[in-house]
């Protein structure tokens, strides 16, 4: 007659325990992911304008200055 541990025991009640759990775990997610490959259009195209706002906003306040780091940079490279 074999003997089996208390480790293997608890171990292999562990593990019958949780594979359902990640069974369930997996169809969730890829039911989530079945529904994610639509998109979000206009939270993109929202993104997208803000983003477009705020470097003109940028530009305009700060022209000279990114100007002038720009050139700096630019002659520091060159020589």
């Amino acid at each position: 007659m074999r003997r089996t541990s208390p480790g293997s025991v608890v171990r292999t009640a562990l593990l019958r325990a949780s594979v359902p759990f990640a069974l369930a775990v997996h169809r969730t997610a890829a039911r989530a992911r079945r529904h994610d490959d639509r998109g979000d259009v206009p939270g993109w195209v929202l993104v997208t304008l803000m983003t477009a706002g705020l470097v003109t906003a940028l530009w305009v306040l700060a022209r000279d200055r990114l100007t002038h780091v720009f050139d700096t940079a630019i002659t520091s490279v060159t020589g």
